[in-house]
């Protein structure tokens, strides 16, 4: 471990120790493990280096899973490179590594060459500035991928909607195969698969690690320890993998498929389907559907029997020439995709099922859809995941009103149990049982930063209490008054678009000192920004509670408007309130709370971000200092000093921004 810490310029960190030797200890036993671990921590590279020596010792691949792009890059542009030169000598070879992620996110070469019919988009079809929009991004592509060595979408700077990388690229299911496609032997996506398949630690995504466990046909090298970090965020992205959609633009998109390969008739069935559904989805109020209404059902059961018989008549795969072949397989991929989902729909509302949540959503940019998820998918993870691998979750959050339980339940794993290593054994695993309980530990390693003399946790007990009208008065002038005391230096996380963009238009006016505003640019440009310039305020929604990492002076204060809830007519975070509560539970807490709990720790976890940072977390919500919930949220935070006094905090910003 010393070694590999020199070798990134690190100094050695007690709990980093602790979380390698815990994380060694896992892999020799098999149990599965939860490391919570600080900022600071340097928690990526206490599980790496205990998973490169189980890799290279056993000739086997280690799984390593992240929710977001920033902490892929992070592994495989910095960490890993430093670590392969450091631990080479030590273990007699050079470890490797590659990056996965799935097909579409790869340029498809069969796509490229012209293989396959364009398919623009229905509004484009119309409208001669998009159609043209999208041709120039098409081409674009195009000239790139005579370049690219990779042919991965992320590497594609400037990017270009998803409509155009559409054009270009191919899923799982619409994939000819390496064998059939006349260009399979160069295929972007298969030589990134076969890279990952020779490669000791493979980085990918929580998506495609869910992808992996939801089919039967593996996605990712044979592996027996997965590695999941940003593990706070595994629920949300499993779910979301698992989550299905049907648009009538899609069941158009299937029918105009299925048109050039099956008889008109067939095909015009689907098309006329998808017109039906468009008709009553347009009359549908957005929701959640606790019973399916008598027209959606008769939509969706028109959807899934036309669909049935357009496969019926696009039959089993032939040998025919590379277009027709590949537009064979497009049709059959998406339509496949069309009937199954409306199965799924028709089946959640069966009794002997209730295992999935339906509701209507309407989104900006995005046509109207009736969706399907599962309502937890802790049975999924438990047998699908920790039932077959030696699984670390480790994340800066795990542990929420001061246990693990809250996210294990989530995850599927029982109670939170400490298990002694089997002793006399080779390997230090035990014989297999029957009694089939998953054993795990749960460990807090800290953080290297002292939080109650580096941080203060303001409570703004005498605000009132968030209403549904935006921000009232009061606490405008709060954000003022304290953006002002702070001399800008202001990240804002507000729980609506409303709310952000509200506060940012009327601290214009108020302040000499400048405030960026989330959509006045793309984010990383924003952040960017706000990093350069100590005197600018940075408001933003979602994306700016998780994704923000800036350090030193230009980050003393962290706003945050209101508990950040799930909205009440969430349909998922309704159907599962209900669910536990029917069982006895507390919906409320269990489900509610546990969201706001992360995403308060992860704002919080904004503030500091290196040994030297000091500043002022402000919650403006008094209900976390007056509400019975308030002791579980205020447990799920650092441990930073906390006040109701207004003038205290001001006061410490000044000192602050003077000294």
């Amino acid at each position: 471990m010393k070694v590999a810490v020199a070798a990134v310029g690190g100094v050695p960190r007690e709990g980093q120790a602790q979380m390698a030797e815990a994380v060694e200890h896992t892999i020799t036993t098999g149990e599965h493990l939860a490391v919570q671990a600080g900022t600071g921590t340097g928690k990526s590279l206490a599980y790496l280096v205990p998973a490169i020596r189980h890799a290279v010792a056993d000739g086997t691949t280690v799984v390593v899973s992240t929710a977001t792009i920033a902490l892929q890059r992070q592994l495989v542009d910095r960490d890993l490179p430093r670590l392969s030169d450091a631990l080479a000598e030590t273990l007699g070879r050079k470890p490797t590594f590659a990056i996965l992620k799935g097909r579409r996110n790869y340029l498809c070469l069969n796509r490229i060459h012209g293989n396959a019919p364009s398919e623009p988009d229905e509004d484009a079809l119309f409208d001669a500035f998009a159609a043209s929009a999208l041709e120039r991004q098409v081409q674009r592509v195009q000239e790139w991928a005579t370049e690219t060595e990779t042919g991965d979408r992320d590497e594609l700077v400037p990017g270009v909607t998803d409509q155009a990388w559409r054009q270009l690229s191919v899923t799982a299911k619409e994939c000819l195969g390496v064998h059939r496609c006349p260009v399979g032997t160069d295929c972007f996506a298969e030589r990134a698969r076969a890279t990952a398949g020779r490669a000791d630690i493979v980085v990918t995504n929580h998506a495609l690690l869910a992808i992996d466990a939801l089919d039967d046909r593996p996605v990712l090298p044979e592996h027996d320890v997965v590695l999941v970090d940003e593990a706070h965020d595994l629920v949300d992205r499993v779910t979301s993998a698992a989550t299905g959609e049907l648009t009538a633009s899609a069941v158009k998109l299937a029918a105009r498929r299925c048109g050039r390969a099956i008889d008109e008739e067939t095909a015009d069935r689907l098309d006329e389907a998808a017109e039906g559904l468009e008709l009553v989805l347009e009359d549908s109020a957005p929701g959640r559907l606790e019973e399916l209404p008598e027209a959606l059902g008769r939509a969706v059961t028109v959807v899934r029997d036309s669909a049935w018989a357009c496969i019926s008549a696009l039959g089993p795969e032939r040998k025919e020439d590379v277009e027709g072949s590949t537009a064979r397989k497009l049709a059959h991929a998406l339509t496949e995709d069309v009937h199954d989902t409306a199965v799924r729909l028709l089946e959640a509302f069966d009794e002997a099922q209730q295992h999935d949540v339906v509701w209507v959503s309407n989104e900006p940019n995005r046509p109207k859809a009736v969706r399907v998820a599962p309502i937890g998918v802790g049975g999924l993870l438990r047998d699908r995941l920790f039932g077959q691998r030696t699984t670390v979750l480790t994340s800066a959050t795990l542990s929420l009103g001061g246990s693990f339980d809250t996210l294990a339940r989530q995850w599927g794993l029982p109670p939170q149990q400490q298990v002694e290593s089997a002793a006399g054994m080779a390997t230090a695993k035990e014989a297999p049982s029957d009694g089939g309980t998953l054993k795990w530990t749960g460990m807090d390693v800290g953080s290297p930063f002292e939080h109650q003399r580096s941080g203060i946790l303001y409570i703004a007990r005498h605000l009132p209490p968030p209403g549904r009208d935006g921000l009232p008065p009061q606490v405008l002038d709060e954000i003022t008054e304290l953006v002002q005391a702070a001399g800008g230096r202001t990240l804002g996380l507000f729980s609506s678009r409303r709310a952000a963009e509200q506060a940012g238009e009327e601290l214009r006016k108020r302040l000499s000192t400048p405030v960026l505003c989330q959509g006045d640019d793309t984010t990383a440009l924003l952040v960017k920004r706000f990093a350069e310039d100590p005197e600018t305020s940075l408001f933003g929604t979602l994306s700016l509670w998780q994704g923000v990492d800036v350090p030193g002076d230009s980050l003393q204060l962290v706003i945050m408007d209101r508990i950040p809830f799930p909205r009440p007519d969430d349909p998922l975070a309704s159907a599962r309130q209900q669910r536990i509560s029917e069982h006895g539970g507390n919906g409320f807490l269990t489900v509610a709370g546990t969201h706001a709990a992360l995403l308060l720790a992860q704002g919080a976890g904004r503030l500091l971000r290196s040994p030297n940072d000091r500043g002022v977390i402000a919650v403006l919500d008094p209900r976390l200092a007056t509400a019975r919930y308030g002791g579980f949220l205020r447990a799920s935070l650092p441990p930073f000093w906390t006040t109701h006094d207004p003038d205290v905090v001001r006061g410490a910003l000044k000192r602050l921004t003077s000294g």
